[in-house]
């Protein structure tokens, strides 16, 4: 268990809010002002910041963090954390997900609760008696450089190219548009040829499914890497070998606990670093598309530091 730690050192500046009005569905937009007043009772100044799309979030957050922010606050899911994550890692800036979206892996998995009013109340305890926690990050880097960074799963086999041929279907809206995208990839259903180096040892796999976990958890509370710490400077690597589609879709509900990897066809590595390679293969990370394979990832020690 790590020690609570007191920061004397941070910035005077206000806590940067980031906050997804359309996360979960909305079904927390009128939370939103109540979150921002429990923030505000910390005695800092509170300060909402402007975003019309994902990329104009990454770099609200960026320049709040640039511009002396005591701290930054994202509400919404494991998409609006990953976009806040790419300014706080490897900073000083403290941290609080308040977990508002349909996926709230990342929060969850580091010891936030899962009620975003109780949420803010443990930030706002963490930034009056100035005190966080270290916490790891995955990070990721291209062959062509440029790092980005994760905090809950890195997914690169079947789920990932679900979400791949979705994110290109324009019909139908809504969430069965990711439904029917499960069953056109489920037609097509072959493993692929993946390289794996863990720490430089190289093995040679046959996969359907491949995560990479900091946390534990993607999609909502599945379980995929069940035994990740994220304290632990460790990444847990899961592989799904040569399933059939008959066999996937028996596997797939084991995930929600954990248990689909006492399956023979699976196997689990740990590493610091993970080298990955395979044709054809779109990474999605906490959720949000990434980087295409190969990608090298890091464990990389105590990268972000958590109000609570």
């Amino acid at each position: 268990m790590l020690a609570v730690t007191a920061d004397d050192h941070r910035p005077a500046g206000p806590v940067a809010v980031l906050a997804n009005p359309s996360a979960g569905r909305g079904r927390h937009r009128d939370l939103l002002p109540r979150l921002l007043d429990g923030l505000a009772a910390a005695g800092r100044a509170v300060e909402l910041l402007s975003a019309r799309t994902p990329d104009e979030a990454e770099a609200a957050c960026r320049a709040a963090v640039a511009g002396g922010a005591a701290a930054l606050v994202a509400v919404g899911g494991d998409g609006t954390v990953h976009q806040a994550l790419q300014a706080v890692a490897g900073t000083a800036v403290p941290f609080g997900p308040v977990p508002a979206g349909t996926g709230n892996d990342f929060a969850v998995d580091t010891g936030f609760p899962a009620d975003p009013l109780a949420a803010v109340d443990v930030i706002a305890a963490a930034l009056r008696e100035r005190r966080s926690r270290p916490v790891d990050l995955a990070r990721m880097t291209g062959p062509e450089g440029g790092d980005r960074w994760y905090g809950a799963v890195l997914a690169a086999g079947f789920d990932a190219i679900v979400n791949e041929r979705a994110n290109r279907m324009r019909w139908p809206r809504g969430p069965r548009r990711y439904d029917l995208a499960i069953l056109v990839e489920l037609a097509r259903l072959r493993p692929r040829r993946y390289t794996l180096r863990l720490d430089g040892e190289e093995h040679h796999l046959d996969a359907v499914l491949v995560a990479i976990g900091n946390c534990a958890s993607y999609g909502g509370g599945m379980r995929i890497c069940p035994t990740a710490d994220p304290t632990d400077g460790l990444l847990d690597v899961v592989v799904g070998g040569r399933f059939d589609r008959r066999t996937l879709m028996r596997v797939k509900p084991r995930i929600y606990a954990g248990t689909h990897v006492t399956h023979p066809l699976v196997r689990s590595y740990r590493a610091r670093t993970v080298e990955l390679s395979a044709e054809g293969i779109t990474t999605y990370a906490d959720g949000e598309r990434s980087l295409a394979l190969p990608v090298r990832i890091t464990a990389v020690p105590g990268a972000v530091r958590l109000l609570r």
